[in-house]
């Protein structure tokens, strides 16, 4: 019996030291976030029982809590032997108060509004849609959950590697005495994606045991971290700099700005630099900056490959709608494939806050006389029309308050076309925009700036809009006009379909004023027959052939008026072209599958970087231009010609990412740097891969590129994990534009697949630009 006290008391004893020990590393972590004593912090610690809802039927208790390294969340079920989940807090785009999503909308009733919630991610993962057991409770988890986002977004990246090695640590340490043997080194190693032979491993592991105990504790843990977390790379740089007192003085850090960074700036925003950023006061004090301090400022956001000037808006938002760029989607409403994958409102939301502001409603007759949005002829499933309107409503301006661009493919009978624009009209209002800016028929499109927060509808119109301030009453019977071509079909279905007629409602008609669809009968056709608001559609094929044939008509073609370009209807995956030779076509409007994560995408997001990401980038002015000569395929002498020599030295790289989550598989990476562009300045390089070492490789590989036009080139960074036996996998990716690059050191952040920010990891380099003639 007091064998079994015994027992009793030293489990006891255990759990009350593994309990004393997680408070720790709970306190160590809220206060890195800077919320100690936070109530809603603690609310999350302690977590909860929700209901999880995915159908009217299926609604099941889930207990959800906050783990002890504070950015990951913990689902567990109530049911016996069934597997638990966890999500990193980073993975959360927002948390909706109320019955926001799709799936609380439809599967709960109204009079528990202020009980639900939904959390939705930034991956394709579908939403957590939850209801809480009061709207006090309710209240609690989303402010909770969006201030823990907030401090978790807003740590430094300094901050966020020490976080992230400080819970590796944690992880490693196996059997929770705050201390590491060799073996457990090893596996903090592996999680933090370095691969070592047992030699090397031992060796680090004797250099650090000062003790001689056969393991690491306190101190020699700490030093075991600073071993890894130097930065030979950054030493070097900073020696070069601080050689006369071993400290960077402000007038060192002046010469180091404005020799190897290129930067115009003085002595006195030197010393705000170290003002800001050198940690030790007694060093700040003494006006100089230290190796930890010159690290901190070569990692924040100002010192990125990114111009910051870039980041805000910075072009002329003045010109007509026709001289931009516009971020584009195709089928907005499909989440996966354009065959048998689901339909959904929150396709648009995704799309709207990826600042995509020309979206498509694919629109056909529903019962219960309402619309309903699908893609025809397939298993996809239908939304309802309005509830797609109301979603974009909610929206559209969230990311950028530049106009959005309903693009509607229109196969409704005429009765519910009349719904169609009452939905419209009632709920966009005085957004829509419903007759055009100012006094007297236009002869030009107004400017983004003029539009900001306005809704404008693209489709068919009954007549030319000069009809509309004519004397001529219209009668409210309504007209016949040519279908547009549609994407999905085959070139004989076309041409059948494009002998029969579509009638349209008033009411919609009425509501198209600046983008009226109409078929492309040639360049000189549109030149002498159509006005500057009529604007066709062309398959990715049709285009991508006028953009290698005609390129320069193409080109005055798209000073005046819009070109929509979209997918070919064999992509049933999903999958999209390469935007780049249609932009350098001129077209506005070049429509992708936004859902897909591919290259594709990321040149999408590398070219809508800018500007404030407002959805609209300046074409440059040799393309705005009625006369210009310009030609992409053959570029001769001309403004646009500007050559430059781009010099990359691609250095080293931090904290990637695992491709497989094993605690076993260890990247082996290379980078490639890739210019996009007119043909003759499309490129690609790579390193040699390095074995073994996703957490902080290093190559010091330099590569040089020619670029002639350098406003319509891009450039790529991506991250591969090497394999002899089979492709490539990719690790993480950054597109910029050329003319937004800084020059020398520079951090590059680094991307995940689906165009999310990896909080820690990024890529050294050091560009040169010069000019080739």
């Amino acid at each position: 019996m007091a064998c079994v006290r015994r027992q009793s008391e030293l489990s006891r004893s255990q759990e009350l030291l593994q309990h004393a020990r997680s408070q720790k590393v709970i306190q160590t972590n809220v206060k890195l976030l800077g919320l100690e004593g936070d109530p809603d912090l603690q609310f999350l610690l302690q977590g909860g029982d929700l209901l999880k809802v995915l159908s009217p039927s299926w609604k099941k208790t889930r207990f959800l809590q906050l783990q002890e390294d504070c950015k990951t969340m913990y689902r567990k079920s109530k049911k016996p032997f069934k597997s638990h989940q966890t999500f990193p807090i980073d993975d959360i785009s927002s948390v909706r108060i109320g019955r926001q999503s799709e799936g609380l909308k439809k599967y709960t009733e109204e009079q528990i509004e202020g009980r639900c919630f939904s959390i939705i991610f930034k991956s394709h993962r579908k939403n957590l849609d939850l209801i809480a057991s009061s709207e006090e409770e309710a209240k609690q988890w989303v402010r909770g959950l969006e201030k823990l986002m907030s401090n978790v977004n807003n740590l430094s990246r300094q901050q966020t590697r020490e976080h992230w090695i400080f819970n590796c640590l944690k992880k490693a340490d196996k059997d929770k005495d705050d201390k590491l043997n060799l073996s457990e080194v090893k596996r903090f190693l592996r999680l933090i994606n370095i691969e070592m032979d047992d030699s090397y491993a031992e060796m680090l592991f004797q250099k650090c045991d000062k003790s001689k105990s056969g393991y690491l504790s306190g101190q020699e843990i700490k030093e075991l971290y600073d071993l890894l977390r130097q930065r030979v790379e950054i030493d070097v740089i900073y020696q070069e700099y601080s050689k006369t007192t071993g400290f960077m003085s402000a007038q060192n850090l002046l010469e180091f700005l404005m020799k190897e960074q290129r930067e115009r700036v003085t002595l006195s925003h030197a010393n705000s630099i170290i003002d800001k950023y050198e940690p030790d006061e007694p060093v700040k004090q003494k006006k100089l900056l230290s190796k930890d301090g010159f690290l901190m400022y070569l990692q924040c956001p100002e010192t990125s490959i990114l111009n910051q000037e870039h980041q805000e808006m910075y072009q002329d938002m003045q010109q007509p709608l026709s001289h931009y760029f516009i971020s584009s989607s195709h089928n907005t409403y499909l989440l996966e494939d354009q065959l048998k994958g689901p339909s959904s409102t929150e396709a648009y939301v995704r799309a709207l806050l990826k600042g995509c502001r020309c979206v498509e409603l694919d629109c056909w007759d529903g019962s219960d006389d309402e619309p309903v949005i699908y893609h025809g002829y397939t298993l996809t499933s239908k939304i309802l029309f309005k509830d797609a309107i109301q979603a974009i409503k909610e929206y559209a301006f969230k990311t950028s308050s530049y106009p959005v661009i309903l693009s509607l493919e229109n196969h409704c009978s005429v009765e519910q076309q009349a719904v169609m624009a009452h939905h419209l009209s009632s709920i966009l209002g005085s957004a829509l925009v419903t007759t055009p800016l100012g006094d007297g028929m236009p002869t030009d499109f107004p400017s983004p700036e003029e539009l900001k927060g306005k809704f404008l509808i693209k489709g068919k119109r009954l007549n030319k809009l000069e009809a509309s301030f004519t004397s001529e009453a219209e009668g409210d019977e309504t007209d016949v006009t040519e279908e547009e071509d549609s994407g999905d079909e085959t070139e004989e279905e076309q041409k059948k379909k494009s002998k029969k007629k579509l009638k349209l409602a008033k009411e919609l008609s009425d509501m198209v004023i600046y983008c009226k669809s109409v078929h492309f009968n040639g360049f000189e056709d549109a030149q002498k027959n159509l006005s500057f608001y009529e604007m066709s559609s062309f398959k990715e094929g049709r285009a991508m052939k006028l953009a290698k044939e005609s390129a320069n008509a193409y080109i005055h073609h798209n000073v005046e008026k819009l070109s929509r370009v979209y997918p070919a209807g064999s992509r049933t995956d999903s999958s999209n072209y390469n935007p780049v030779p249609l932009w350098n076509a001129g077209c506005q409007i070049v429509a992708l599958n936004f859902q897909t994560s591919c290259s594709e995408m990321d040149i999408n997001q590398g070219r809508f970087l800018v500007n404030g990401k407002s959805g609209y980038i300046l074409k440059p002015a040799f393309m705005r231009n009625p006369a210009s000569a310009f030609d992409p395929i053959t570029p001769s002498p001309g403004d646009w010609r500007q050559r430059k020599t781009l010099h990359v030295m691609v250095i080293s790289a931090q904290q990637l990412p695992k491709v497989n989550q094993k605690k076993s598989s260890i990247v082996d990476p290379l980078v490639k740097v890739e210019i996009y562009g007119v043909p003759e300045d499309v490129a690609v390089k790579e390193t040699e891969a390095i074995d073994n070492n996703g957490f902080n490789p290093s190559w010091n590989e330099s590569f040089q590129f020619g670029v002639s036009v350098p406003e319509l080139a891009l450039v790529r960074f991506v991250i591969e994990d090497y394999d002899s036996s089979s492709s490539n996998e990719f690790v993480a990716q950054y597109t910029l534009p050329f003319t937004s690059l800084k020059m020398g050191y520079r951090h590059v952040p680094l991307l995940n697949k689906n165009g999310d920010l990896i909080p820690s990891a990024g890529l050294f380099v050091h560009i040169m630009v010069l000019n080739a003639e």
